[in-house]
């Protein structure tokens, strides 16, 4: 594999999990509308935007709810799972990201985000880690969610790199596919069902060795 000049990251499951915060606050939803939300359920929503897992979650109980429902349930979800991620800091990143994020940037290589996530800034503040990255593309700058190309496509754009000539990490299938459309290689990380449709699989970032790839 040629050496790539810039790497893109999903946010949540690659370089820290709110996983479990964004499954409480959706099972809180879920449960005000009487709707059963376990794990299972939960796995629908890996990688989709807020909007799209709400229309998720009505789907499954097949219910319909107004315009100003749906929008109020979107707000309280959100003001619920931020408050949840309020303590969060450097030691909650995934094992190996800051290792990596500090060899790259040793390196030269161009680093950036793509995130479904809405929260995207907030949550690499907390993280202490925004200043390694040269773009942060989250939900606020996309019409179309993964698995549409257009995060990471934007990402690249803003970076000045060809899709090419980058890394994408992610823990999604949706967002593997929407690396592999946009003509990215996809690292697939943490996900054991998607090692088989990512480019390169590894069960978390320890594994990554900056030096092959940059």
């Amino acid at each position: 594999m040629s050496k790539k000049q810039a790497f893109l990251f999903d946010l949540d499951g690659v370089l820290v999990s709110t996983e479990h915060n964004h499954f409480i606050a959706w099972q809180r939803c879920a449960h005000s509308l009487d709707i059963p939300f376990t794990e299972k359920e939960n796995e629908l929503l890996k990688g989709v935007s807020r909007v799209d897992s709400l229309k998720k979650i009505l789907e499954l109980g097949n219910r319909t709810i107004t315009a100003e429902q749906f929008e109020a349930l979107l707000k309280s979800k959100n003001d619920f799972y931020l408050d949840s991620i309020q303590n969060l800091n450097q030691s909650n990143l995934l094992p190996g990201v800051l290792d990596l994020l500090t060899q790259a940037k040793e390196r030269g290589v161009l680093l950036g985000v793509g995130s479904s996530s809405k929260n995207a800034n907030f949550i690499l503040e907390k993280l202490q880690i925004l200043n390694f990255f040269q773009v942060v593309i989250d939900g606020n700058g996309v019409s179309d969610p993964k698995p549409h190309p257009e995060v990471f496509l934007n990402g690249a754009k803003a970076l000045g790199i060809d899709p090419a000539n980058c890394l994408v990490f992610e823990d999604a299938a949706s967002g593997i596919a929407a690396a592999k459309a946009g003509g990215f290689t996809a690292v697939g990380v943490g996900n054991p069902n998607i090692a088989n449709i990512a480019d390169l699989y590894m069960n978390d970032l320890t594994e990554f060795r900056v030096e092959q790839y940059a």
